[in-house]
């Protein structure tokens, strides 16, 4: 709440590590906890697949999943809501259907209940990593091992309440990871996350020495040319649907946003083809 601005400090906004003095006077201003949400149905959404119980979506980067204070409308929810009325819950409820979050500048698929025991379902598969989720990455420098697993609890970072961090008392948490590419300067990962912290994937990667392309939270920003984001990509969903019972895979292709850069990476790699002319004869 300080983050966004709805606490200040006599009158002025300031970070959640400032300290208060004697005589400061600290507001704090009321949140809505209901706000109607407004259907959006200019914000395209990529529907993978549907079922009465499920819809599996490509969100694209750039798209907030559900309202948060300081971004109340225009989010991935919004557009559901314009394209399945039915979602919209009269209690005010601000994540109608959400199952599991990908952040704002992350790409790649995203479930979404239909009803509320498919919701139920859906979470119980998670809890008990049930469900697959598989992520393609670009992570700075030459990550030496060709497998491995990151097991590192993960928490609010103590400096800086916006981040995560790998810390001593944070949640277990755990990614197990495989190689796919490198390159000179960068390696491309396939991870799969065994447990669901927030920025679980950029937090364990900056924590093994290894950030995540264009991530300047978490990294320094260092990224391939062309690259205007972090290279994160959801691109292997595998779940039962709570409708027939039946356990169906998705797969979601890098979009043009990451797969030009890393084209580029592949042909700086790939050394020229030199032509040989026969002289005259």
């Amino acid at each position: 709440m300080i983050a966004v601005g709805v606490v200040t400090v006599n009158g002025l906004r300031r970070k959640p590590s400032d300290r208060v003095a004697p005589g400061q006077r600290v507001t704090i201003m009321p949140v809505r906890s209901h706000v109607q949400l407004r259907p959006a149905a200019d914000i395209p959404l990529v529907v993978v697949y549907e079922d009465p119980a499920m819809i599996v979506l490509d969100k694209p980067a750039g798209l907030v999943v559900h309202p948060s204070p300081g971004h109340q409308q225009d989010t991935l929810v919004n557009a559901l809501l314009a394209r399945f009325p039915e979602l919209q819950d009269p209690t005010g409820q601000q994540r109608p259907g959400i199952v599991h979050r990908l952040d704002k500048d992350t790409s790649g698929l995203l479930v979404i209940g239909r009803t509320a025991r498919a919701m139920a379902h859906l979470q119980q598969q998670f809890r008990q990593r049930q469900a697959v989720k598989r992520y393609v990455l670009l992570v700075g420098g030459d990550v030496p091992d060709e497998e491995a697993a990151i097991e590192a609890p993960i928490g609010r970072d103590l400096r800086d309440r916006t981040r995560m961090a790998a810390r001593l008392g944070g949640r277990d948490s755990r990614t197990t990871f495989t190689i796919l590419e490198r390159f000179r300067r960068f390696t491309l990962v396939e991870a799969t996350l065994e447990s669901g912290r927030t920025h679980q994937l950029r937090v364990h990667f900056q924590f093994i020495g290894h950030p995540v392309a264009g991530d300047a939270t978490y990294g320094n920003g260092h990224a391939p040319i062309g690259l205007r984001r972090q290279f994160v990509h959801a691109g292997y969903l595998s779940i039962r649907s709570p409708h027939d019972g039946e356990i169906r895979e998705h797969i979601a292709p890098l979009p043009p946003d990451l797969a030009g850069p890393l084209e580029r990476l592949r042909t700086a790699a790939t050394p020229p083809t030199r032509s040989v002319v026969a002289p005259d004869a």
